[in-house]
């Protein structure tokens, strides 16, 4: 009985205060007849899923980026302000995974050789892994390399060459595809390509991809596994390419950084599938196992998770791995959890997929 009166004369009473908040919020906006939805004024929180190390540093890691020199400005700007912010990162790393660190040439191309203090395990002796740096194919070069090898040749015990190569202003598409190529040609006089591996973050992730197209086209073997991180084998378009600069307190951009407009890029075409191999299913089905990484914040997560569904269907070997919270490049901070995470994924990767 007392259930039954609740019933009849509560459960009415919440309707109506439902339906008093429903008339009193705004409408939904819905979206135009291209799908465009507007998006007002809003505070989202800080993932929940991120670690609080991740949430302290969020804001600090938005401070100092908000420093950078436009991409713009002269190029000597950026490239100090990179080394500098890159040359910290990289010390930082050194206390965590202490490293051998060697400055030499292969194939006439500037390399880092990044070798584990402690010694190369047995089990990798005859592996080697390349690493391309990231810097939007202006800047990395040494300092940013480092900060991608440096864990990788820790956590792994394992060979890492990064390669400075060719980037603009001063030199145009194919010029870095070049230098990789021939470094990587080199390598195979000492190492069976399955036993290689290449990997690389933003621009050095596109520059993955390139490097497989071309070995493909040109008939030579490609490596046992590469990996794409912050990157993709698409131009950079999809939800991340809007969502993430407001959700790294940035404004929705009106349209998303187009790659071929890069200096680099001058004169490349966006139809050529040694700039963007996803315009060739052909190309594609010959890739090796490839690892994708990015965050829920990287401009660059819709290209990732686009080029795994393509490799996907090409019928490769594809894994993506994507951390809710994080940022493009975010693993360049070593303390990080989710930094120690993405390490270990990207050397069990390798493990996994290279041969002995």
């Amino acid at each position: 009985m007392r259930i039954a009166r609740f019933v009849r004369t509560v459960a009415p009473l919440l309707f109506l205060v439902g339906l008093a908040a429903a008339q009193s919020a705004p409408p939904d906006p819905g979206a135009g007849p291209d799908g465009s939805v507007p998006i007002g004024s809003a505070s989202v929180p800080y993932s929940r899923f991120a670690s609080p190390e991740a949430r302290a540093f969020f804001p600090k890691m938005l401070a100092e980026g908000a420093k950078a020199p436009p991409i713009t400005a002269p190029i000597e700007q950026s490239r100090v302000f990179y080394d500098r912010m890159n040359s910290d990162r990289a010390a930082r790393m050194e206390k965590l995974y202490p490293v051998k660190i060697a400055s030499t040439r292969i194939a006439g191309v500037p390399v880092d050789v990044v070798e584990p203090a402690q010694g190369i395990v047995a089990a990798n002796r005859q592996r080697v892994l390349i690493n391309l740096h990231g810097g939007a194919f202006l800047w990395g070069a040494h300092s940013g390399g480092l900060v991608e090898a440096i864990p990788i040749a820790g956590v792994g015990r394992v060979k890492v060459i990064t390669v400075d190569y060719r980037q603009g202003p001063e030199h145009v598409f194919p010029a870095a595809s070049d230098d990789v190529v021939a470094v990587y040609r080199e390598l195979l006089k000492q190492y069976k390509p399955a036993n290689v591996g290449i990997y690389g973050c933003s621009a050095g992730g596109v520059l993955t991809g390139e490097t497989v197209a071309r070995l493909i086209r040109d008939k030579l073997p490609v490596p046992g596994a590469i990996g794409m991180f912050c990157a993709g084998l698409t131009p950079l378009e999809g939800d991340s390419a809007y969502i993430a600069p407001p959700l790294n307190g940035k404004a929705i951009p009106q349209a998303p950084l187009k790659l071929e407009d890069l200096p680099y890029f001058k004169g490349a075409s966006v139809a050529d599938p040694m700039v963007f191999p996803a315009n060739s299913p052909q190309i594609l089905a010959k890739f090796p196992p490839t690892l994708l990484v990015s965050g829920t914040r990287d401009m660059l997560m819709s290209a990732a998770i686009q080029s795994q569904t393509l490799l996907d269907q090409a019928g490769v070997a594809v894994e993506l791995r994507l951390w809710d919270g994080m940022w493009h490049s975010f693993f360049s901070d070593p303390e990080l959890p989710e930094s120690k995470d993405a390490y270990r994924v990207i050397w069990r990767f390798f493990d996994r997929h290279l041969g002995h």
